[in-house]
């Protein structure tokens, strides 16, 4: 059996091993690997892992010993599942690795909207507390999250596990998602209504897939339904954001603050104006990659392997 690896570099740059990965076949690792190059690379390889290279129909009929995909991530979107399945081939994703790593960034993200502390921890070496009339400073409105409510979109695993943190913190929470869990509720979430979780949260944090239905969810309507004032945090997928709308509700106010870990197009081509917007915090697409959370992925990724050797396939997206 021959594995080969589109783009292993963001998973593994250096500090996690692959040889438990070696030991299951003939295995070839890339870095990176452009569009140009992804049929050739594939060559006779009958299973193939890849993070965001895409597989698409083109793929599958020039590649025809592909017999399993094995997705790096939880989102699958880079590969066309429906050829996929027309081809044979079996799809798994990662749905588990980074629900911990994720719902910790969420927070991180939104504290530092509250807070400012990189911000006021740098006017403080500029001498602004030093040259200060009182024994404290500040120059951003600061928020406390007691009491706030949050707004969930896409309550699975992740968005479950940032209502437990939500929560630890004393603040409310609303979910929106097509399915409700009835032993989620009796922790005190409450499943709302799109148009409620706008109206009534302080905070709206995305945690949905990117499919059609969900691209640019939040959009010029949905954020003027929202509250005035109201913080965005994506750390999901870039297009569940339409940024133009959002920069314009960010200029006018209508969104105090947003925290991208995700941009529609990454990484950036040439100037995003969000990353330098007063009021946008952007970062580059991290909050999946603890070590902990990326050794995870692995030890996962190898299973599914395993399991599919076994002809007892797990974590298929594509049956």
């Amino acid at each position: 059996m021959k594995i080969v690896v589109l783009d292993g570099y963001t998973l593994n740059p250096g500090d996690l091993n692959w040889s438990a990965l070696e030991a299951l076949g003939e295995t070839v690792i890339y870095d990176r690997t452009s569009k140009e190059d992804i049929i050739s690379r594939i060559g006779d390889a009958s299973v193939i892992l890849t993070n965001k290279t895409p597989l698409t129909d083109e793929i599958f009929e020039a590649c025809k010993n592909i017999k399993y995909v094995g997705v790096l991530a939880t989102g699958y979107n880079v590969v066309d599942v429906k050829s996929a399945k027309e081809h044979g081939v079996i799809v798994t994703n990662i749905p588990t690795y980074g629900t911990t790593a994720v719902a910790q960034f969420v927070f991180a993200l939104l504290l530092e909207l509250c807070h400012r502390v990189g911000h006021h921890s740098d006017r403080v070496a500029q001498g602004a507390w030093a040259s200060s009339k009182d024994f404290c400073f500040w120059d951003y409105p600061l928020v406390e999250l007691y009491g706030k409510t949050i707004g969930i979109i896409g309550f699975g695993r992740i968005g479950h596990q940032t209502s437990l943190v939500a929560r630890g913190f004393g603040m409310n929470v609303l979910a929106f998602d097509s399915y409700v869990n009835k032993e989620w509720e009796k922790e005190g979430v409450k499943y709302v209504s799109l148009d409620t979780l706008l109206e009534e949260s302080d905070v709206i944090s995305l945690h949905c897939p990117l499919f059609p239905e969900t691209e640019k969810i939040i959009n010029a309507k949905s954020l003027a339904k929202a509250k005035d004032g109201v913080k965005i945090i994506n750390t999901s997928r870039g297009p569940l954001i339409d940024e133009d709308a959002l920069y314009q509700a960010l200029e006018s106010g209508k969104v105090s603050g947003a925290a991208m870990d995700v941009l529609t197009v990454e990484p950036p081509k040439g100037h995003n104006r969000l990353s330098t917007h007063p009021n946008c915090i952007v970062t580059p697409h991290i909050a999946w990659a603890p070590k902990e959370s990326r050794l995870r992925l692995l030890n996962i990724a190898i299973e599914n392997i395993k399991q599919f050797i076994n002809n007892t396939p797990v974590n298929v997206v594509n049956k």
